[in-house]
């Protein structure tokens, strides 16, 4: 149905007429063809919308509007509808707000993206976005899909929601620095949505592609869910993530990058100064100065060299209070169950337990995350642990510390201060004994809160998200396999060819057997703690899943997948020529206990089996079976086993021809003279029916197969 004559894009200059629409806003769409109606047009933020006004249709067609609502998206398929493409873009900058007064579009804008996250929520659609080439993308390349709902439900009779263009969405929950937000905007729709209630936040993020937090929001399972699968990253803008829900983001293959070095000297410069704040009561005393007073004798302080400080935490900001403090002729102590003895001893630190640490400290600092096993560590039971007239200084997290345990100890004197960047709850309630505390000193927060922190924490987790929408790898993923950036660039090819090799072997699969059992070999020249596989490890179980599976696949569910589906993958390493220069000589993926479609694939041991190289840069495949092959890995593959006798490469290649199937590459590996041969054609496109069949009627072509990469 054209909308030539549609009011909705009769009514506004800025949005272009379309023929695509499966239903056109403001025309009837039964048998009768009723005359086009006038909707009433809003515009708030990115979306146009229009809807129809029931007293503007007469009642003979009343029925239709009363049963049908469109709720038009971007960038994503439904599969439970034909959909069709909706091509619209702004004339000029001058968004349409039409009738409604500006007091009047906010409510009516929410209550329609209401309805728009209700219908997302509750749809299955497909995970890949559609690829769209835009001109000039400012309002959505969008699909429409008709969906029934309940008239109470139905604020409004008939609905279109005309998304972003297809640029991906950007929801920036908390306040980001300029020049973060200046980069997102170059690469995509932002939305800058502050103080958002839950309720407001699991409405919105149906709408977006990423999500960008600080550590007061809370996302949460629900936040996941209500996205409907579009939401492939949240970015936290800063260290901690106990505030992101790992478990469920993972479960709905979407990855958490973080931003762990902007601002750790900052947060170290902060611990440091309330550190020696509190060691001279600093505030204290500024506060007894601006009421009048001049109290010299009360506020005595103590010295900080050759006190004993015990660091909690010996991440990147608790190193780096450790190297300040030592500068000011502190002993200094940390306890940390993942570091590493030698670095801590580099820096003239002991790592000792738990227990030495706290009862040996004058200082403590903490700088762990709140996790389960760290939630309340300092307690009741830690504080009798403790010296008498200890120091306390917290710019981790409020929840690592029982708040009434430490107000009973600063009432009895075991604590003799403590100096508070966080709490348990923030802001802290108006009648909290805690931040009354005549013996704390309390900042709200500011850890990060530097000039030059803000900016680096803003431009660190923009790059990670952007990054991250575009497919690449995240060296910052929380919830993925992290590498550095250095030896991301050193694998990328080899993760590519460990996500083609998985891709290929269960292809190989027939179509009746499970695939429960992966082994997958590397060869390498390197030993085990200079060669981190688990991000190869993710690549290869995506791409065994993926072709498998009706769910999407990423390297962030990928693990989580397999174990759902009782897919078992282990890992070997051999020991490969010492001459090789490059991190991989070689990844084997193997597949036990199934049939094959081709079974020149299968070892003797039953098992499917492919093995691949770089050479250049390309991944190659090397090994089918037992046959030796060499074929880059692009495009498409036909694997045929022939009998080896002159004239076969050039038949085959005929018939490819013949049907305007063109070849990229071939290759022929045999076990011996003149009897078996394997023969690998790379194909630019998928071959015709007609083609493959002509293939398999070659007399001395035994078995093929068509795979797709």
């Amino acid at each position: 149905m054209s909308t030539t004559n549609s009011p909705l894009f009769n009514s506004s200059p800025n949005l272009t007429r379309s023929s695509h629409l499966l239903h056109s806003p403001g025309q009837c769409t039964c048998a009768c063809r009723h005359a086009p109606i006038s909707p009433r047009t809003i515009y708030d933020r990115s979306a146009a919308v229009a809807s129809c006004e029931p007293d503007l249709i007469s009642q003979q067609h009343q029925h239709h509007h009363d049963h049908s609502s469109i709720i038009t998206t971007s960038s994503f398929f439904y599969k439970a509808a034909r959909l069709s493409p909706w091509k619209s873009h702004h004339q000029n900058s001058t968004p349409p707000y039409l009738l409604h007064p500006p007091d009047q579009r906010a409510p009516i804008t929410r209550k329609l993206t209401k309805m728009a996250a209700l219908a997302f929520s509750t749809t299955r659609f497909g995970a890949k976005p559609a690829p769209l080439p835009w001109k000039q993308p400012a309002l959505a390349p969008a699909f429409s899909v008709s969906l029934r709902r309940k008239e109470r439900e139905r604020a409004v009779r008939r609905l279109v929601v005309a998304g972003m263009d297809s640029k991906p969405t950007v929801l920036v929950a908390e306040k980001l620095g300029e020049a973060g937000i200046k980069l997102l905007k170059e690469f995509a729709n932002v939305d800058c949505a502050y103080n958002l209630s839950a309720e407001e936040l699991c409405a919105k993020i149906a709408l977006c592609d990423a999500l960008i937090v600080r550590s007061a929001t809370k996302v949460g399972r629900e936040v996941f869910a209500s996205s409907g699968g579009r939401l492939k990253v949240v970015g936290r803008a800063g260290v901690g993530i106990d505030n992101v829900d790992l478990g469920a983001a993972t479960e709905h293959g979407c990855l958490v990058v973080n931003a762990p070095t902007a601002n750790t000297v900052a947060a170290a410069e902060h611990g440091i100064a309330l550190l020696a704040g509190m060691a001279r009561n600093v505030a204290q005393a500024d506060a007894s100065i601006k009421a009048g007073k001049w109290e010299r004798s009360k506020y005595v302080g103590v010295s900080l060299v050759g006190k004993t400080l015990a660091v909690m935490g010996f991440g990147k900001v608790g190193s780096e209070v450790a190297r300040r403090s030592k500068g000011l002729g502190m002993q200094v102590i940390a306890h940390d169950p993942y570091a590493s003895a030698d670095r801590a001893r580099a820096m003239g630190v002991e790592l000792v337990s738990f227990d030495e640490a706290i009862s040996a400290a004058d200082f403590i600092s903490l700088h762990m995350p709140l996790t389960s096993t760290t939630s309340k560590m300092l307690n009741d039971d830690t504080f009798a642990k403790m010296k008498r007239g200890v120091r306390i200084i917290n710019v981790a997290r409020g929840g690592v510390i029982d708040e009434d345990a430490l107000v009973k100890a600063l009432d009895s004197g075991i604590v003799a201060q403590a100096a508070l960047d966080v709490f348990t709850k923030e802001p802290p309630s108006a009648d909290s004994q805690l931040a009354k505390h005549e013996k704390v000193t309390a900042t709200p927060h500011l850890g990060a809160s530097t000039m030059e922190a803000q900016e680096g924490v803003a431009i660190e987790i923009a790059e990670a998200v952007v990054g991250a929408l575009k497919g690449e790898l995240a060296s910052t993923a929380v919830n993925a396999p992290m590498v550095p950036a250095e030896v991301l660039s050193e694998l990328k090819p080899y993760v590519e060819l460990g996500e083609k090799l998985g891709r290929l072997a269960v292809q190989l699969v027939s179509g009746g057997s499970g695939v429960k059992s992966v082994k997958v070999t590397y060869a390498s020249t390197r030993g085990p703690d200079d060669l981190d596989t688990r991000l190869l490890r993710a690549m290869i179980t995506k791409g065994i899943i993926e072709p498998i599976s009706s769910i999407f696949v990423n390297i962030v569910n990928a693990d989580f997948t397999a174990k759902q589906r009782g897919l078992r993958i282990t890992e070997e390493r051999t020991h490969a020529d010492s001459s090789c220069e490059h991190p991989l000589e070689s990844i084997q993926v193997r597949i036990a206990d199934v049939n094959s479609k081709f079974a020149s694939a299968i070892l003797g041991s039953g098992e499917i089996r492919v093995q691949g190289r770089v050479k250049d840069g390309v991944p190659h495949l090397t090994k089918v079976g037992s046959f030796d092959v060499d074929v880059s890995l692009e495009g498409n593959i036909i694997l045929c086993r022939q009998v080896d006798q002159p004239g076969m490469i050039g038949r085959v290649g005929n018939i490819l021809g013949e049907e305007n199937v063109n070849v990229s590459f071939m290759s022929v590996g045999r076990l011996a003279l003149r009897k078996v041969a394997i023969m690998a054609i790379g194909v630019d496109d998928h071959p015709s029916t007609q083609a493959l069949k002509k293939i398999g009627e070659v007399l001395a072509i035994e078995e093929f197969v068509f795979l797709k990469l």
